[in-house]
């Protein structure tokens, strides 16, 4: 094992790994947990007679980085072997497992492999003598961390032995939301009842762990307010001018323009206008967050971004008028759009925050090496697309031989990225190809980004764990740590309360770790309530969103267009591909939509292929995609979130499919193909 080198204080938290307890390992970003869990797992692989270990993920990016850059080398003895949602194993999980020493692969793909039922697919619990869980932290509700872990803890209770190891990594488990200590402690307890195991952290070598992880400098970049600012208050008048046109005051107290209360405000409108069928009130909904949203930019970059933020989105609407409703909003701002052009012009008026983040930058690589790296984080991707046009348009950071990029989410809409760019894009930044990363929260966790020299939260509110993690990205000597924000924000007071919750998250874990060394009968007591109660709560919840499913039945419920009401399917007409794809097989729906352009994966699928995006044939709004199923099948993939359910009670809005008021049948393709009447002469 010494060619693994670990460091004292790694020995030090692997030990009760070692002698086969189940531990959370608890170190901060940049000290080795990984390592730490490789070590573990070899170990376990030699000595354990049938080993069979599995490294679970939150994101599929982690799965080729764990197996190329951790596992593979140590482990070049063993089988071990990488699966994502596009490798070819995933559809023979089960005999892959049986077949390897190791995989490595998404939490998500285990727990589809425990519900499966085909032999090649289906894999237990017990087939496995280790799990290592990266960024435990997340098994927590209904997180598929959490899922595998609930079927976990039920089988222990019901005295199975056969589980494997349990051995959890994470930078900070945070406080659960908790402000108290003793709420601290609780959620603390919960994880470790969650992963049925203790949380170690090195006591013995703790100035080993600061030389080897030093914390950056903290600097409050704080400036002043914009003193006057007439583009969003104009904007902020047009706003006024909506309110006015809807009567719905009685119905809602607004809140602040601008902020984030007011933005579920204005959320909650426009489900109330789907749920009545209120277009008014809903498109007015719809807008009104739109002008919110330009708000926010305005206030975090440029004036110009938020005026293109409301033009895309009106163009977008172009040459559309369903009713009164879709011509006055349309009206109101071509109305306005000259005017709010111009003062988005006058740099009189422009950002202070972005003068500071200027002049950050311009310390930072000013003269600086040519391997200096910083990470910009910012809420949102329309703000890192915002941020990115402004760092390459401003002559003086490019003078600073700034090579900027973006690194966000992966998706399929205009502002994703593919996981493929996102390793391009973390490739050129290790390479120095680029030097300035500018980043939603994609960056902070897990991905294997070089040490920064600074990193500047930009406009963020964020729990503690998250400032942890973005904090962790600054691990070059010297780093700085850079909160830039306006005197007096929101975000300041957030960042200053994470700093006391990060400290509570210390002396929550502390007293656990106390709890457990000097009263152990005490701490398994609560971890065994814990879990029990876990155990019960579920249950209960699955029997009530079982009531729920059968409240009504699919021939009651009718399927609207949230645009404009269209009565276009029956609960009858839905079924549902492997628990995942809701798809409409009655081909009359065919009537009701129009499609556009492809859409394209940077993966493959088993038995299905995108096609392209479906939208209504009456108000355009997107529904969702066309896929070819076992390619044959044309089928209409719909949205959830574009359709509301009709009921014989009242109509409902649900974010999720697991929450529709009917049972939804499993998609059968023999009967489909017998359905449409196909001569196969």
């Amino acid at each position: 094992m010494a060619e693994l080198n670990l460091r004292d204080y790694q020995l030090e938290v692997v030990q009760r790994a070692v002698a086969r307890e189940n531990i959370i390992i608890w170190l901060p970003t940049g000290g080795g947990k990984t390592r730490a869990a490789v070590f573990v797992a070899k170990r376990h692989l030699e000595t354990t007679p049938n080993a069979k270990v599995a490294v679970l993920v939150n994101k599929v990016h982690l799965v080729d980085q764990h197996f190329n850059n951790e596992f593979r080398e140590p482990l070049k003895a063993y089988t071990v072997l990488p699966i994502s949602g596009d490798s070819e194993e995933k559809n023979f999980f089960g005999c892959v497992v049986r077949d390897s020493d190791m995989i490595i692969c998404t939490a998500q793909i285990l727990q589809n492999a425990l519900t499966r039922t085909e032999e090649e697919k289906h894999v237990e619990l017990t087939d496995f003598t280790l799990l290592i869980i990266d960024e435990c932290h997340h098994t927590h509700k209904e997180s598929p961390y959490n899922k595998i872990m609930a079927q976990y803890v039920k089988m222990k209770i019901k005295g199975e032995r056969r589980l494997p190891q349990i051995l959890g990594l994470t930078a900070s488990p945070g406080t659960g939301g908790g402000k108290t200590l003793e709420g601290a402690v609780n959620h603390v307890l919960e994880i470790c009842a969650n992963l049925d195991s203790v949380i170690v952290s090195t006591e013995n070598y703790k100035p080993e762990l600061t030389q080897v992880v030093p914390r950056p400098m903290k600097r409050y970049d704080i400036v002043d307010r914009r003193p006057l600012d007439p583009f969003a208050d104009h904007l902020k008048r047009m706003m006024e001018m909506i309110h006015g046109f809807m009567p719905a005051e009685e119905l809602i107290s607004f809140r602040m323009f601008g902020t984030q209360e007011y933005e579920a405000d204005v959320v909650q409108l426009r489900k109330i206008g789907e749920e009545t069928e209120n277009r008014l009130l809903s498109q007015c909904g719809i807008h009104l967050r739109k002008y919110n949203d330009a708000l926010f930019i305005n206030d975090t970059v440029r004036m110009v971004d938020a005026l293109r933020v409301l033009e895309e989105f009106y163009e977008s609407k172009e040459g559309f008028a369903l009713d009164g409703t879709d011509v006055f909003l349309a009206g109101l701002f071509e109305a306005n759009h000259v005017e709010l052009k111009f003062l988005a012009e006058d740099t009189g008026f422009e950002n202070p925050k972005l003068v500071r983040l200027e002049q950050a930058l311009l310390e930072q690589f000013k003269g600086a090496a040519k391997c200096t790296k910083c990470i910009i984080f910012s809420k949102t991707r329309q703000g890192t697309r915002c941020l990115l046009d402004w760092v390459c348009t401003n002559p003086r950071l490019m003078d600073a031989d700034i090579k900027a990029a973006p690194l966000v989410g992966a998706g399929t809409g205009d502002t994703h990225m593919t996981q493929n760019k996102q390793k391009d894009t973390i490739s050129m930044f290790r390479d120095n190809k680029y030097n300035l990363l500018i980043s939603t929260s994609v960056a902070e966790e897990g991905l294997d980004i070089p040490e920064c020299n600074m990193v500047v939260r930009y406009g963020l509110l964020t729990n503690e764990i998250a400032q942890q993690q973005a904090r962790g990205r600054a691990r070059a000597q010297d780093s700085v740590y850079s909160v830039v924000a306006t005197e007096g924000s929101r975000e300041v007071r957030k960042e200053k309360i994470n700093e006391d919750l990060e400290e509570l998250t210390s002396l929550a874990v502390a007293q656990v770790q106390r709890m457990e060394r000097e009263d152990r009968q005490t701490y398994r007591r609560k971890i065994a309530e814990l879990q029990h109660a876990a155990v019960i709560g579920r249950a209960m919840e699955e029997q009530t969103r079982d009531r729920a499913r059968h409240r009504f039945t699919a021939a009651q419920v009718q399927l609207s267009c949230r645009g404009c009401f269209t009565v276009v399917a029956r609960g009858t007409d839905i079924s549902v591909i492997e628990n995942s794809h809701h798809v409409i097989v009655n081909a009359a729906f065919k009537d009701h939509y129009t499609v556009g352009g492809p859409i394209y994966f940077d993966r493959r699928f088993e038995d299905w292929e995108p096609g392209r995006k479906i939208s209504c044939a009456r108000c355009r709004k997107d529904w969702g995609m066309e896929i070819k199923f076992k390619k044959a099948a044309i089928l209409p993939c719909i949205s959830i979130s574009s359709f509301s359910f009709k009921t014989p009670q009242d109509t409902r809005s649900p974010k999720k499919w697991k929450d529709v008021p009917f049972p939804v049948e499993e998609f059968d393709f023999l009967k489909y193909v017998e359905s449409l009447d196909l001569d196969l002469d």
